[in-house]
């Protein structure tokens, strides 16, 4: 069963990470349809956009936390290490990073968003760092 819980898990995760990426990567581009008055492509991110949090992003977060959840459930002893604390800490980071996307997308969506497109690259960086730590830490388990 844990196998199998795990194999889902992964899945969700892989989904996850590639819309975290992947909505900020629009934001770049919403913004310079913005500060270039093209209607039409702002019209066309703003779909893009919610689409991919509300039908990808969202649900793969649920089910990673649900699957992962249930794999402490299955191995409650990693309660107990230090690198399951730091994973679970990057994740809560995680989480708020999602619903902070979603601040964005609510400010695109209603015209207020004045950050730049130099902005959300940078902003784009964070779940790949995220991402690297997160895995160092449950493959090497270093502590």
């Amino acid at each position: 069963m844990y196998l199998w819980v795990k194999a889902i898990h992964l899945m969700a995760v892989v989904t996850w990470f590639a819309a975290l990426f992947y909505l900020p990567r629009l934001y770049v581009y919403h913004a310079i349809a913005r500060d270039k008055g093209d209607e039409q492509a702002i019209t066309y991110f703003k779909t893009m956009e919610r689409k991919l949090y509300r039908g990808i992003m969202t649900p793969s977060m649920i089910i990673v936390l649900i699957f992962g959840g249930w794999m402490l459930y299955l191995v409650p002893a990693w309660f107990s290490q230090g690198w399951m604390h730091a994973k679970l800490t990057l994740i809560a980071l995680l989480i708020a990073y999602h619903h902070v996307c979603l601040i964005y997308l609510k400010q695109f969506d209603q015209a207020r968003c004045t950050k730049s497109h130099v902005f959300f690259r940078w902003f784009n960086e964070a779940p790949v760092i995220a991402l690297i730590v997160i895995i160092i830490l449950a493959v090497v388990k270093p502590f």
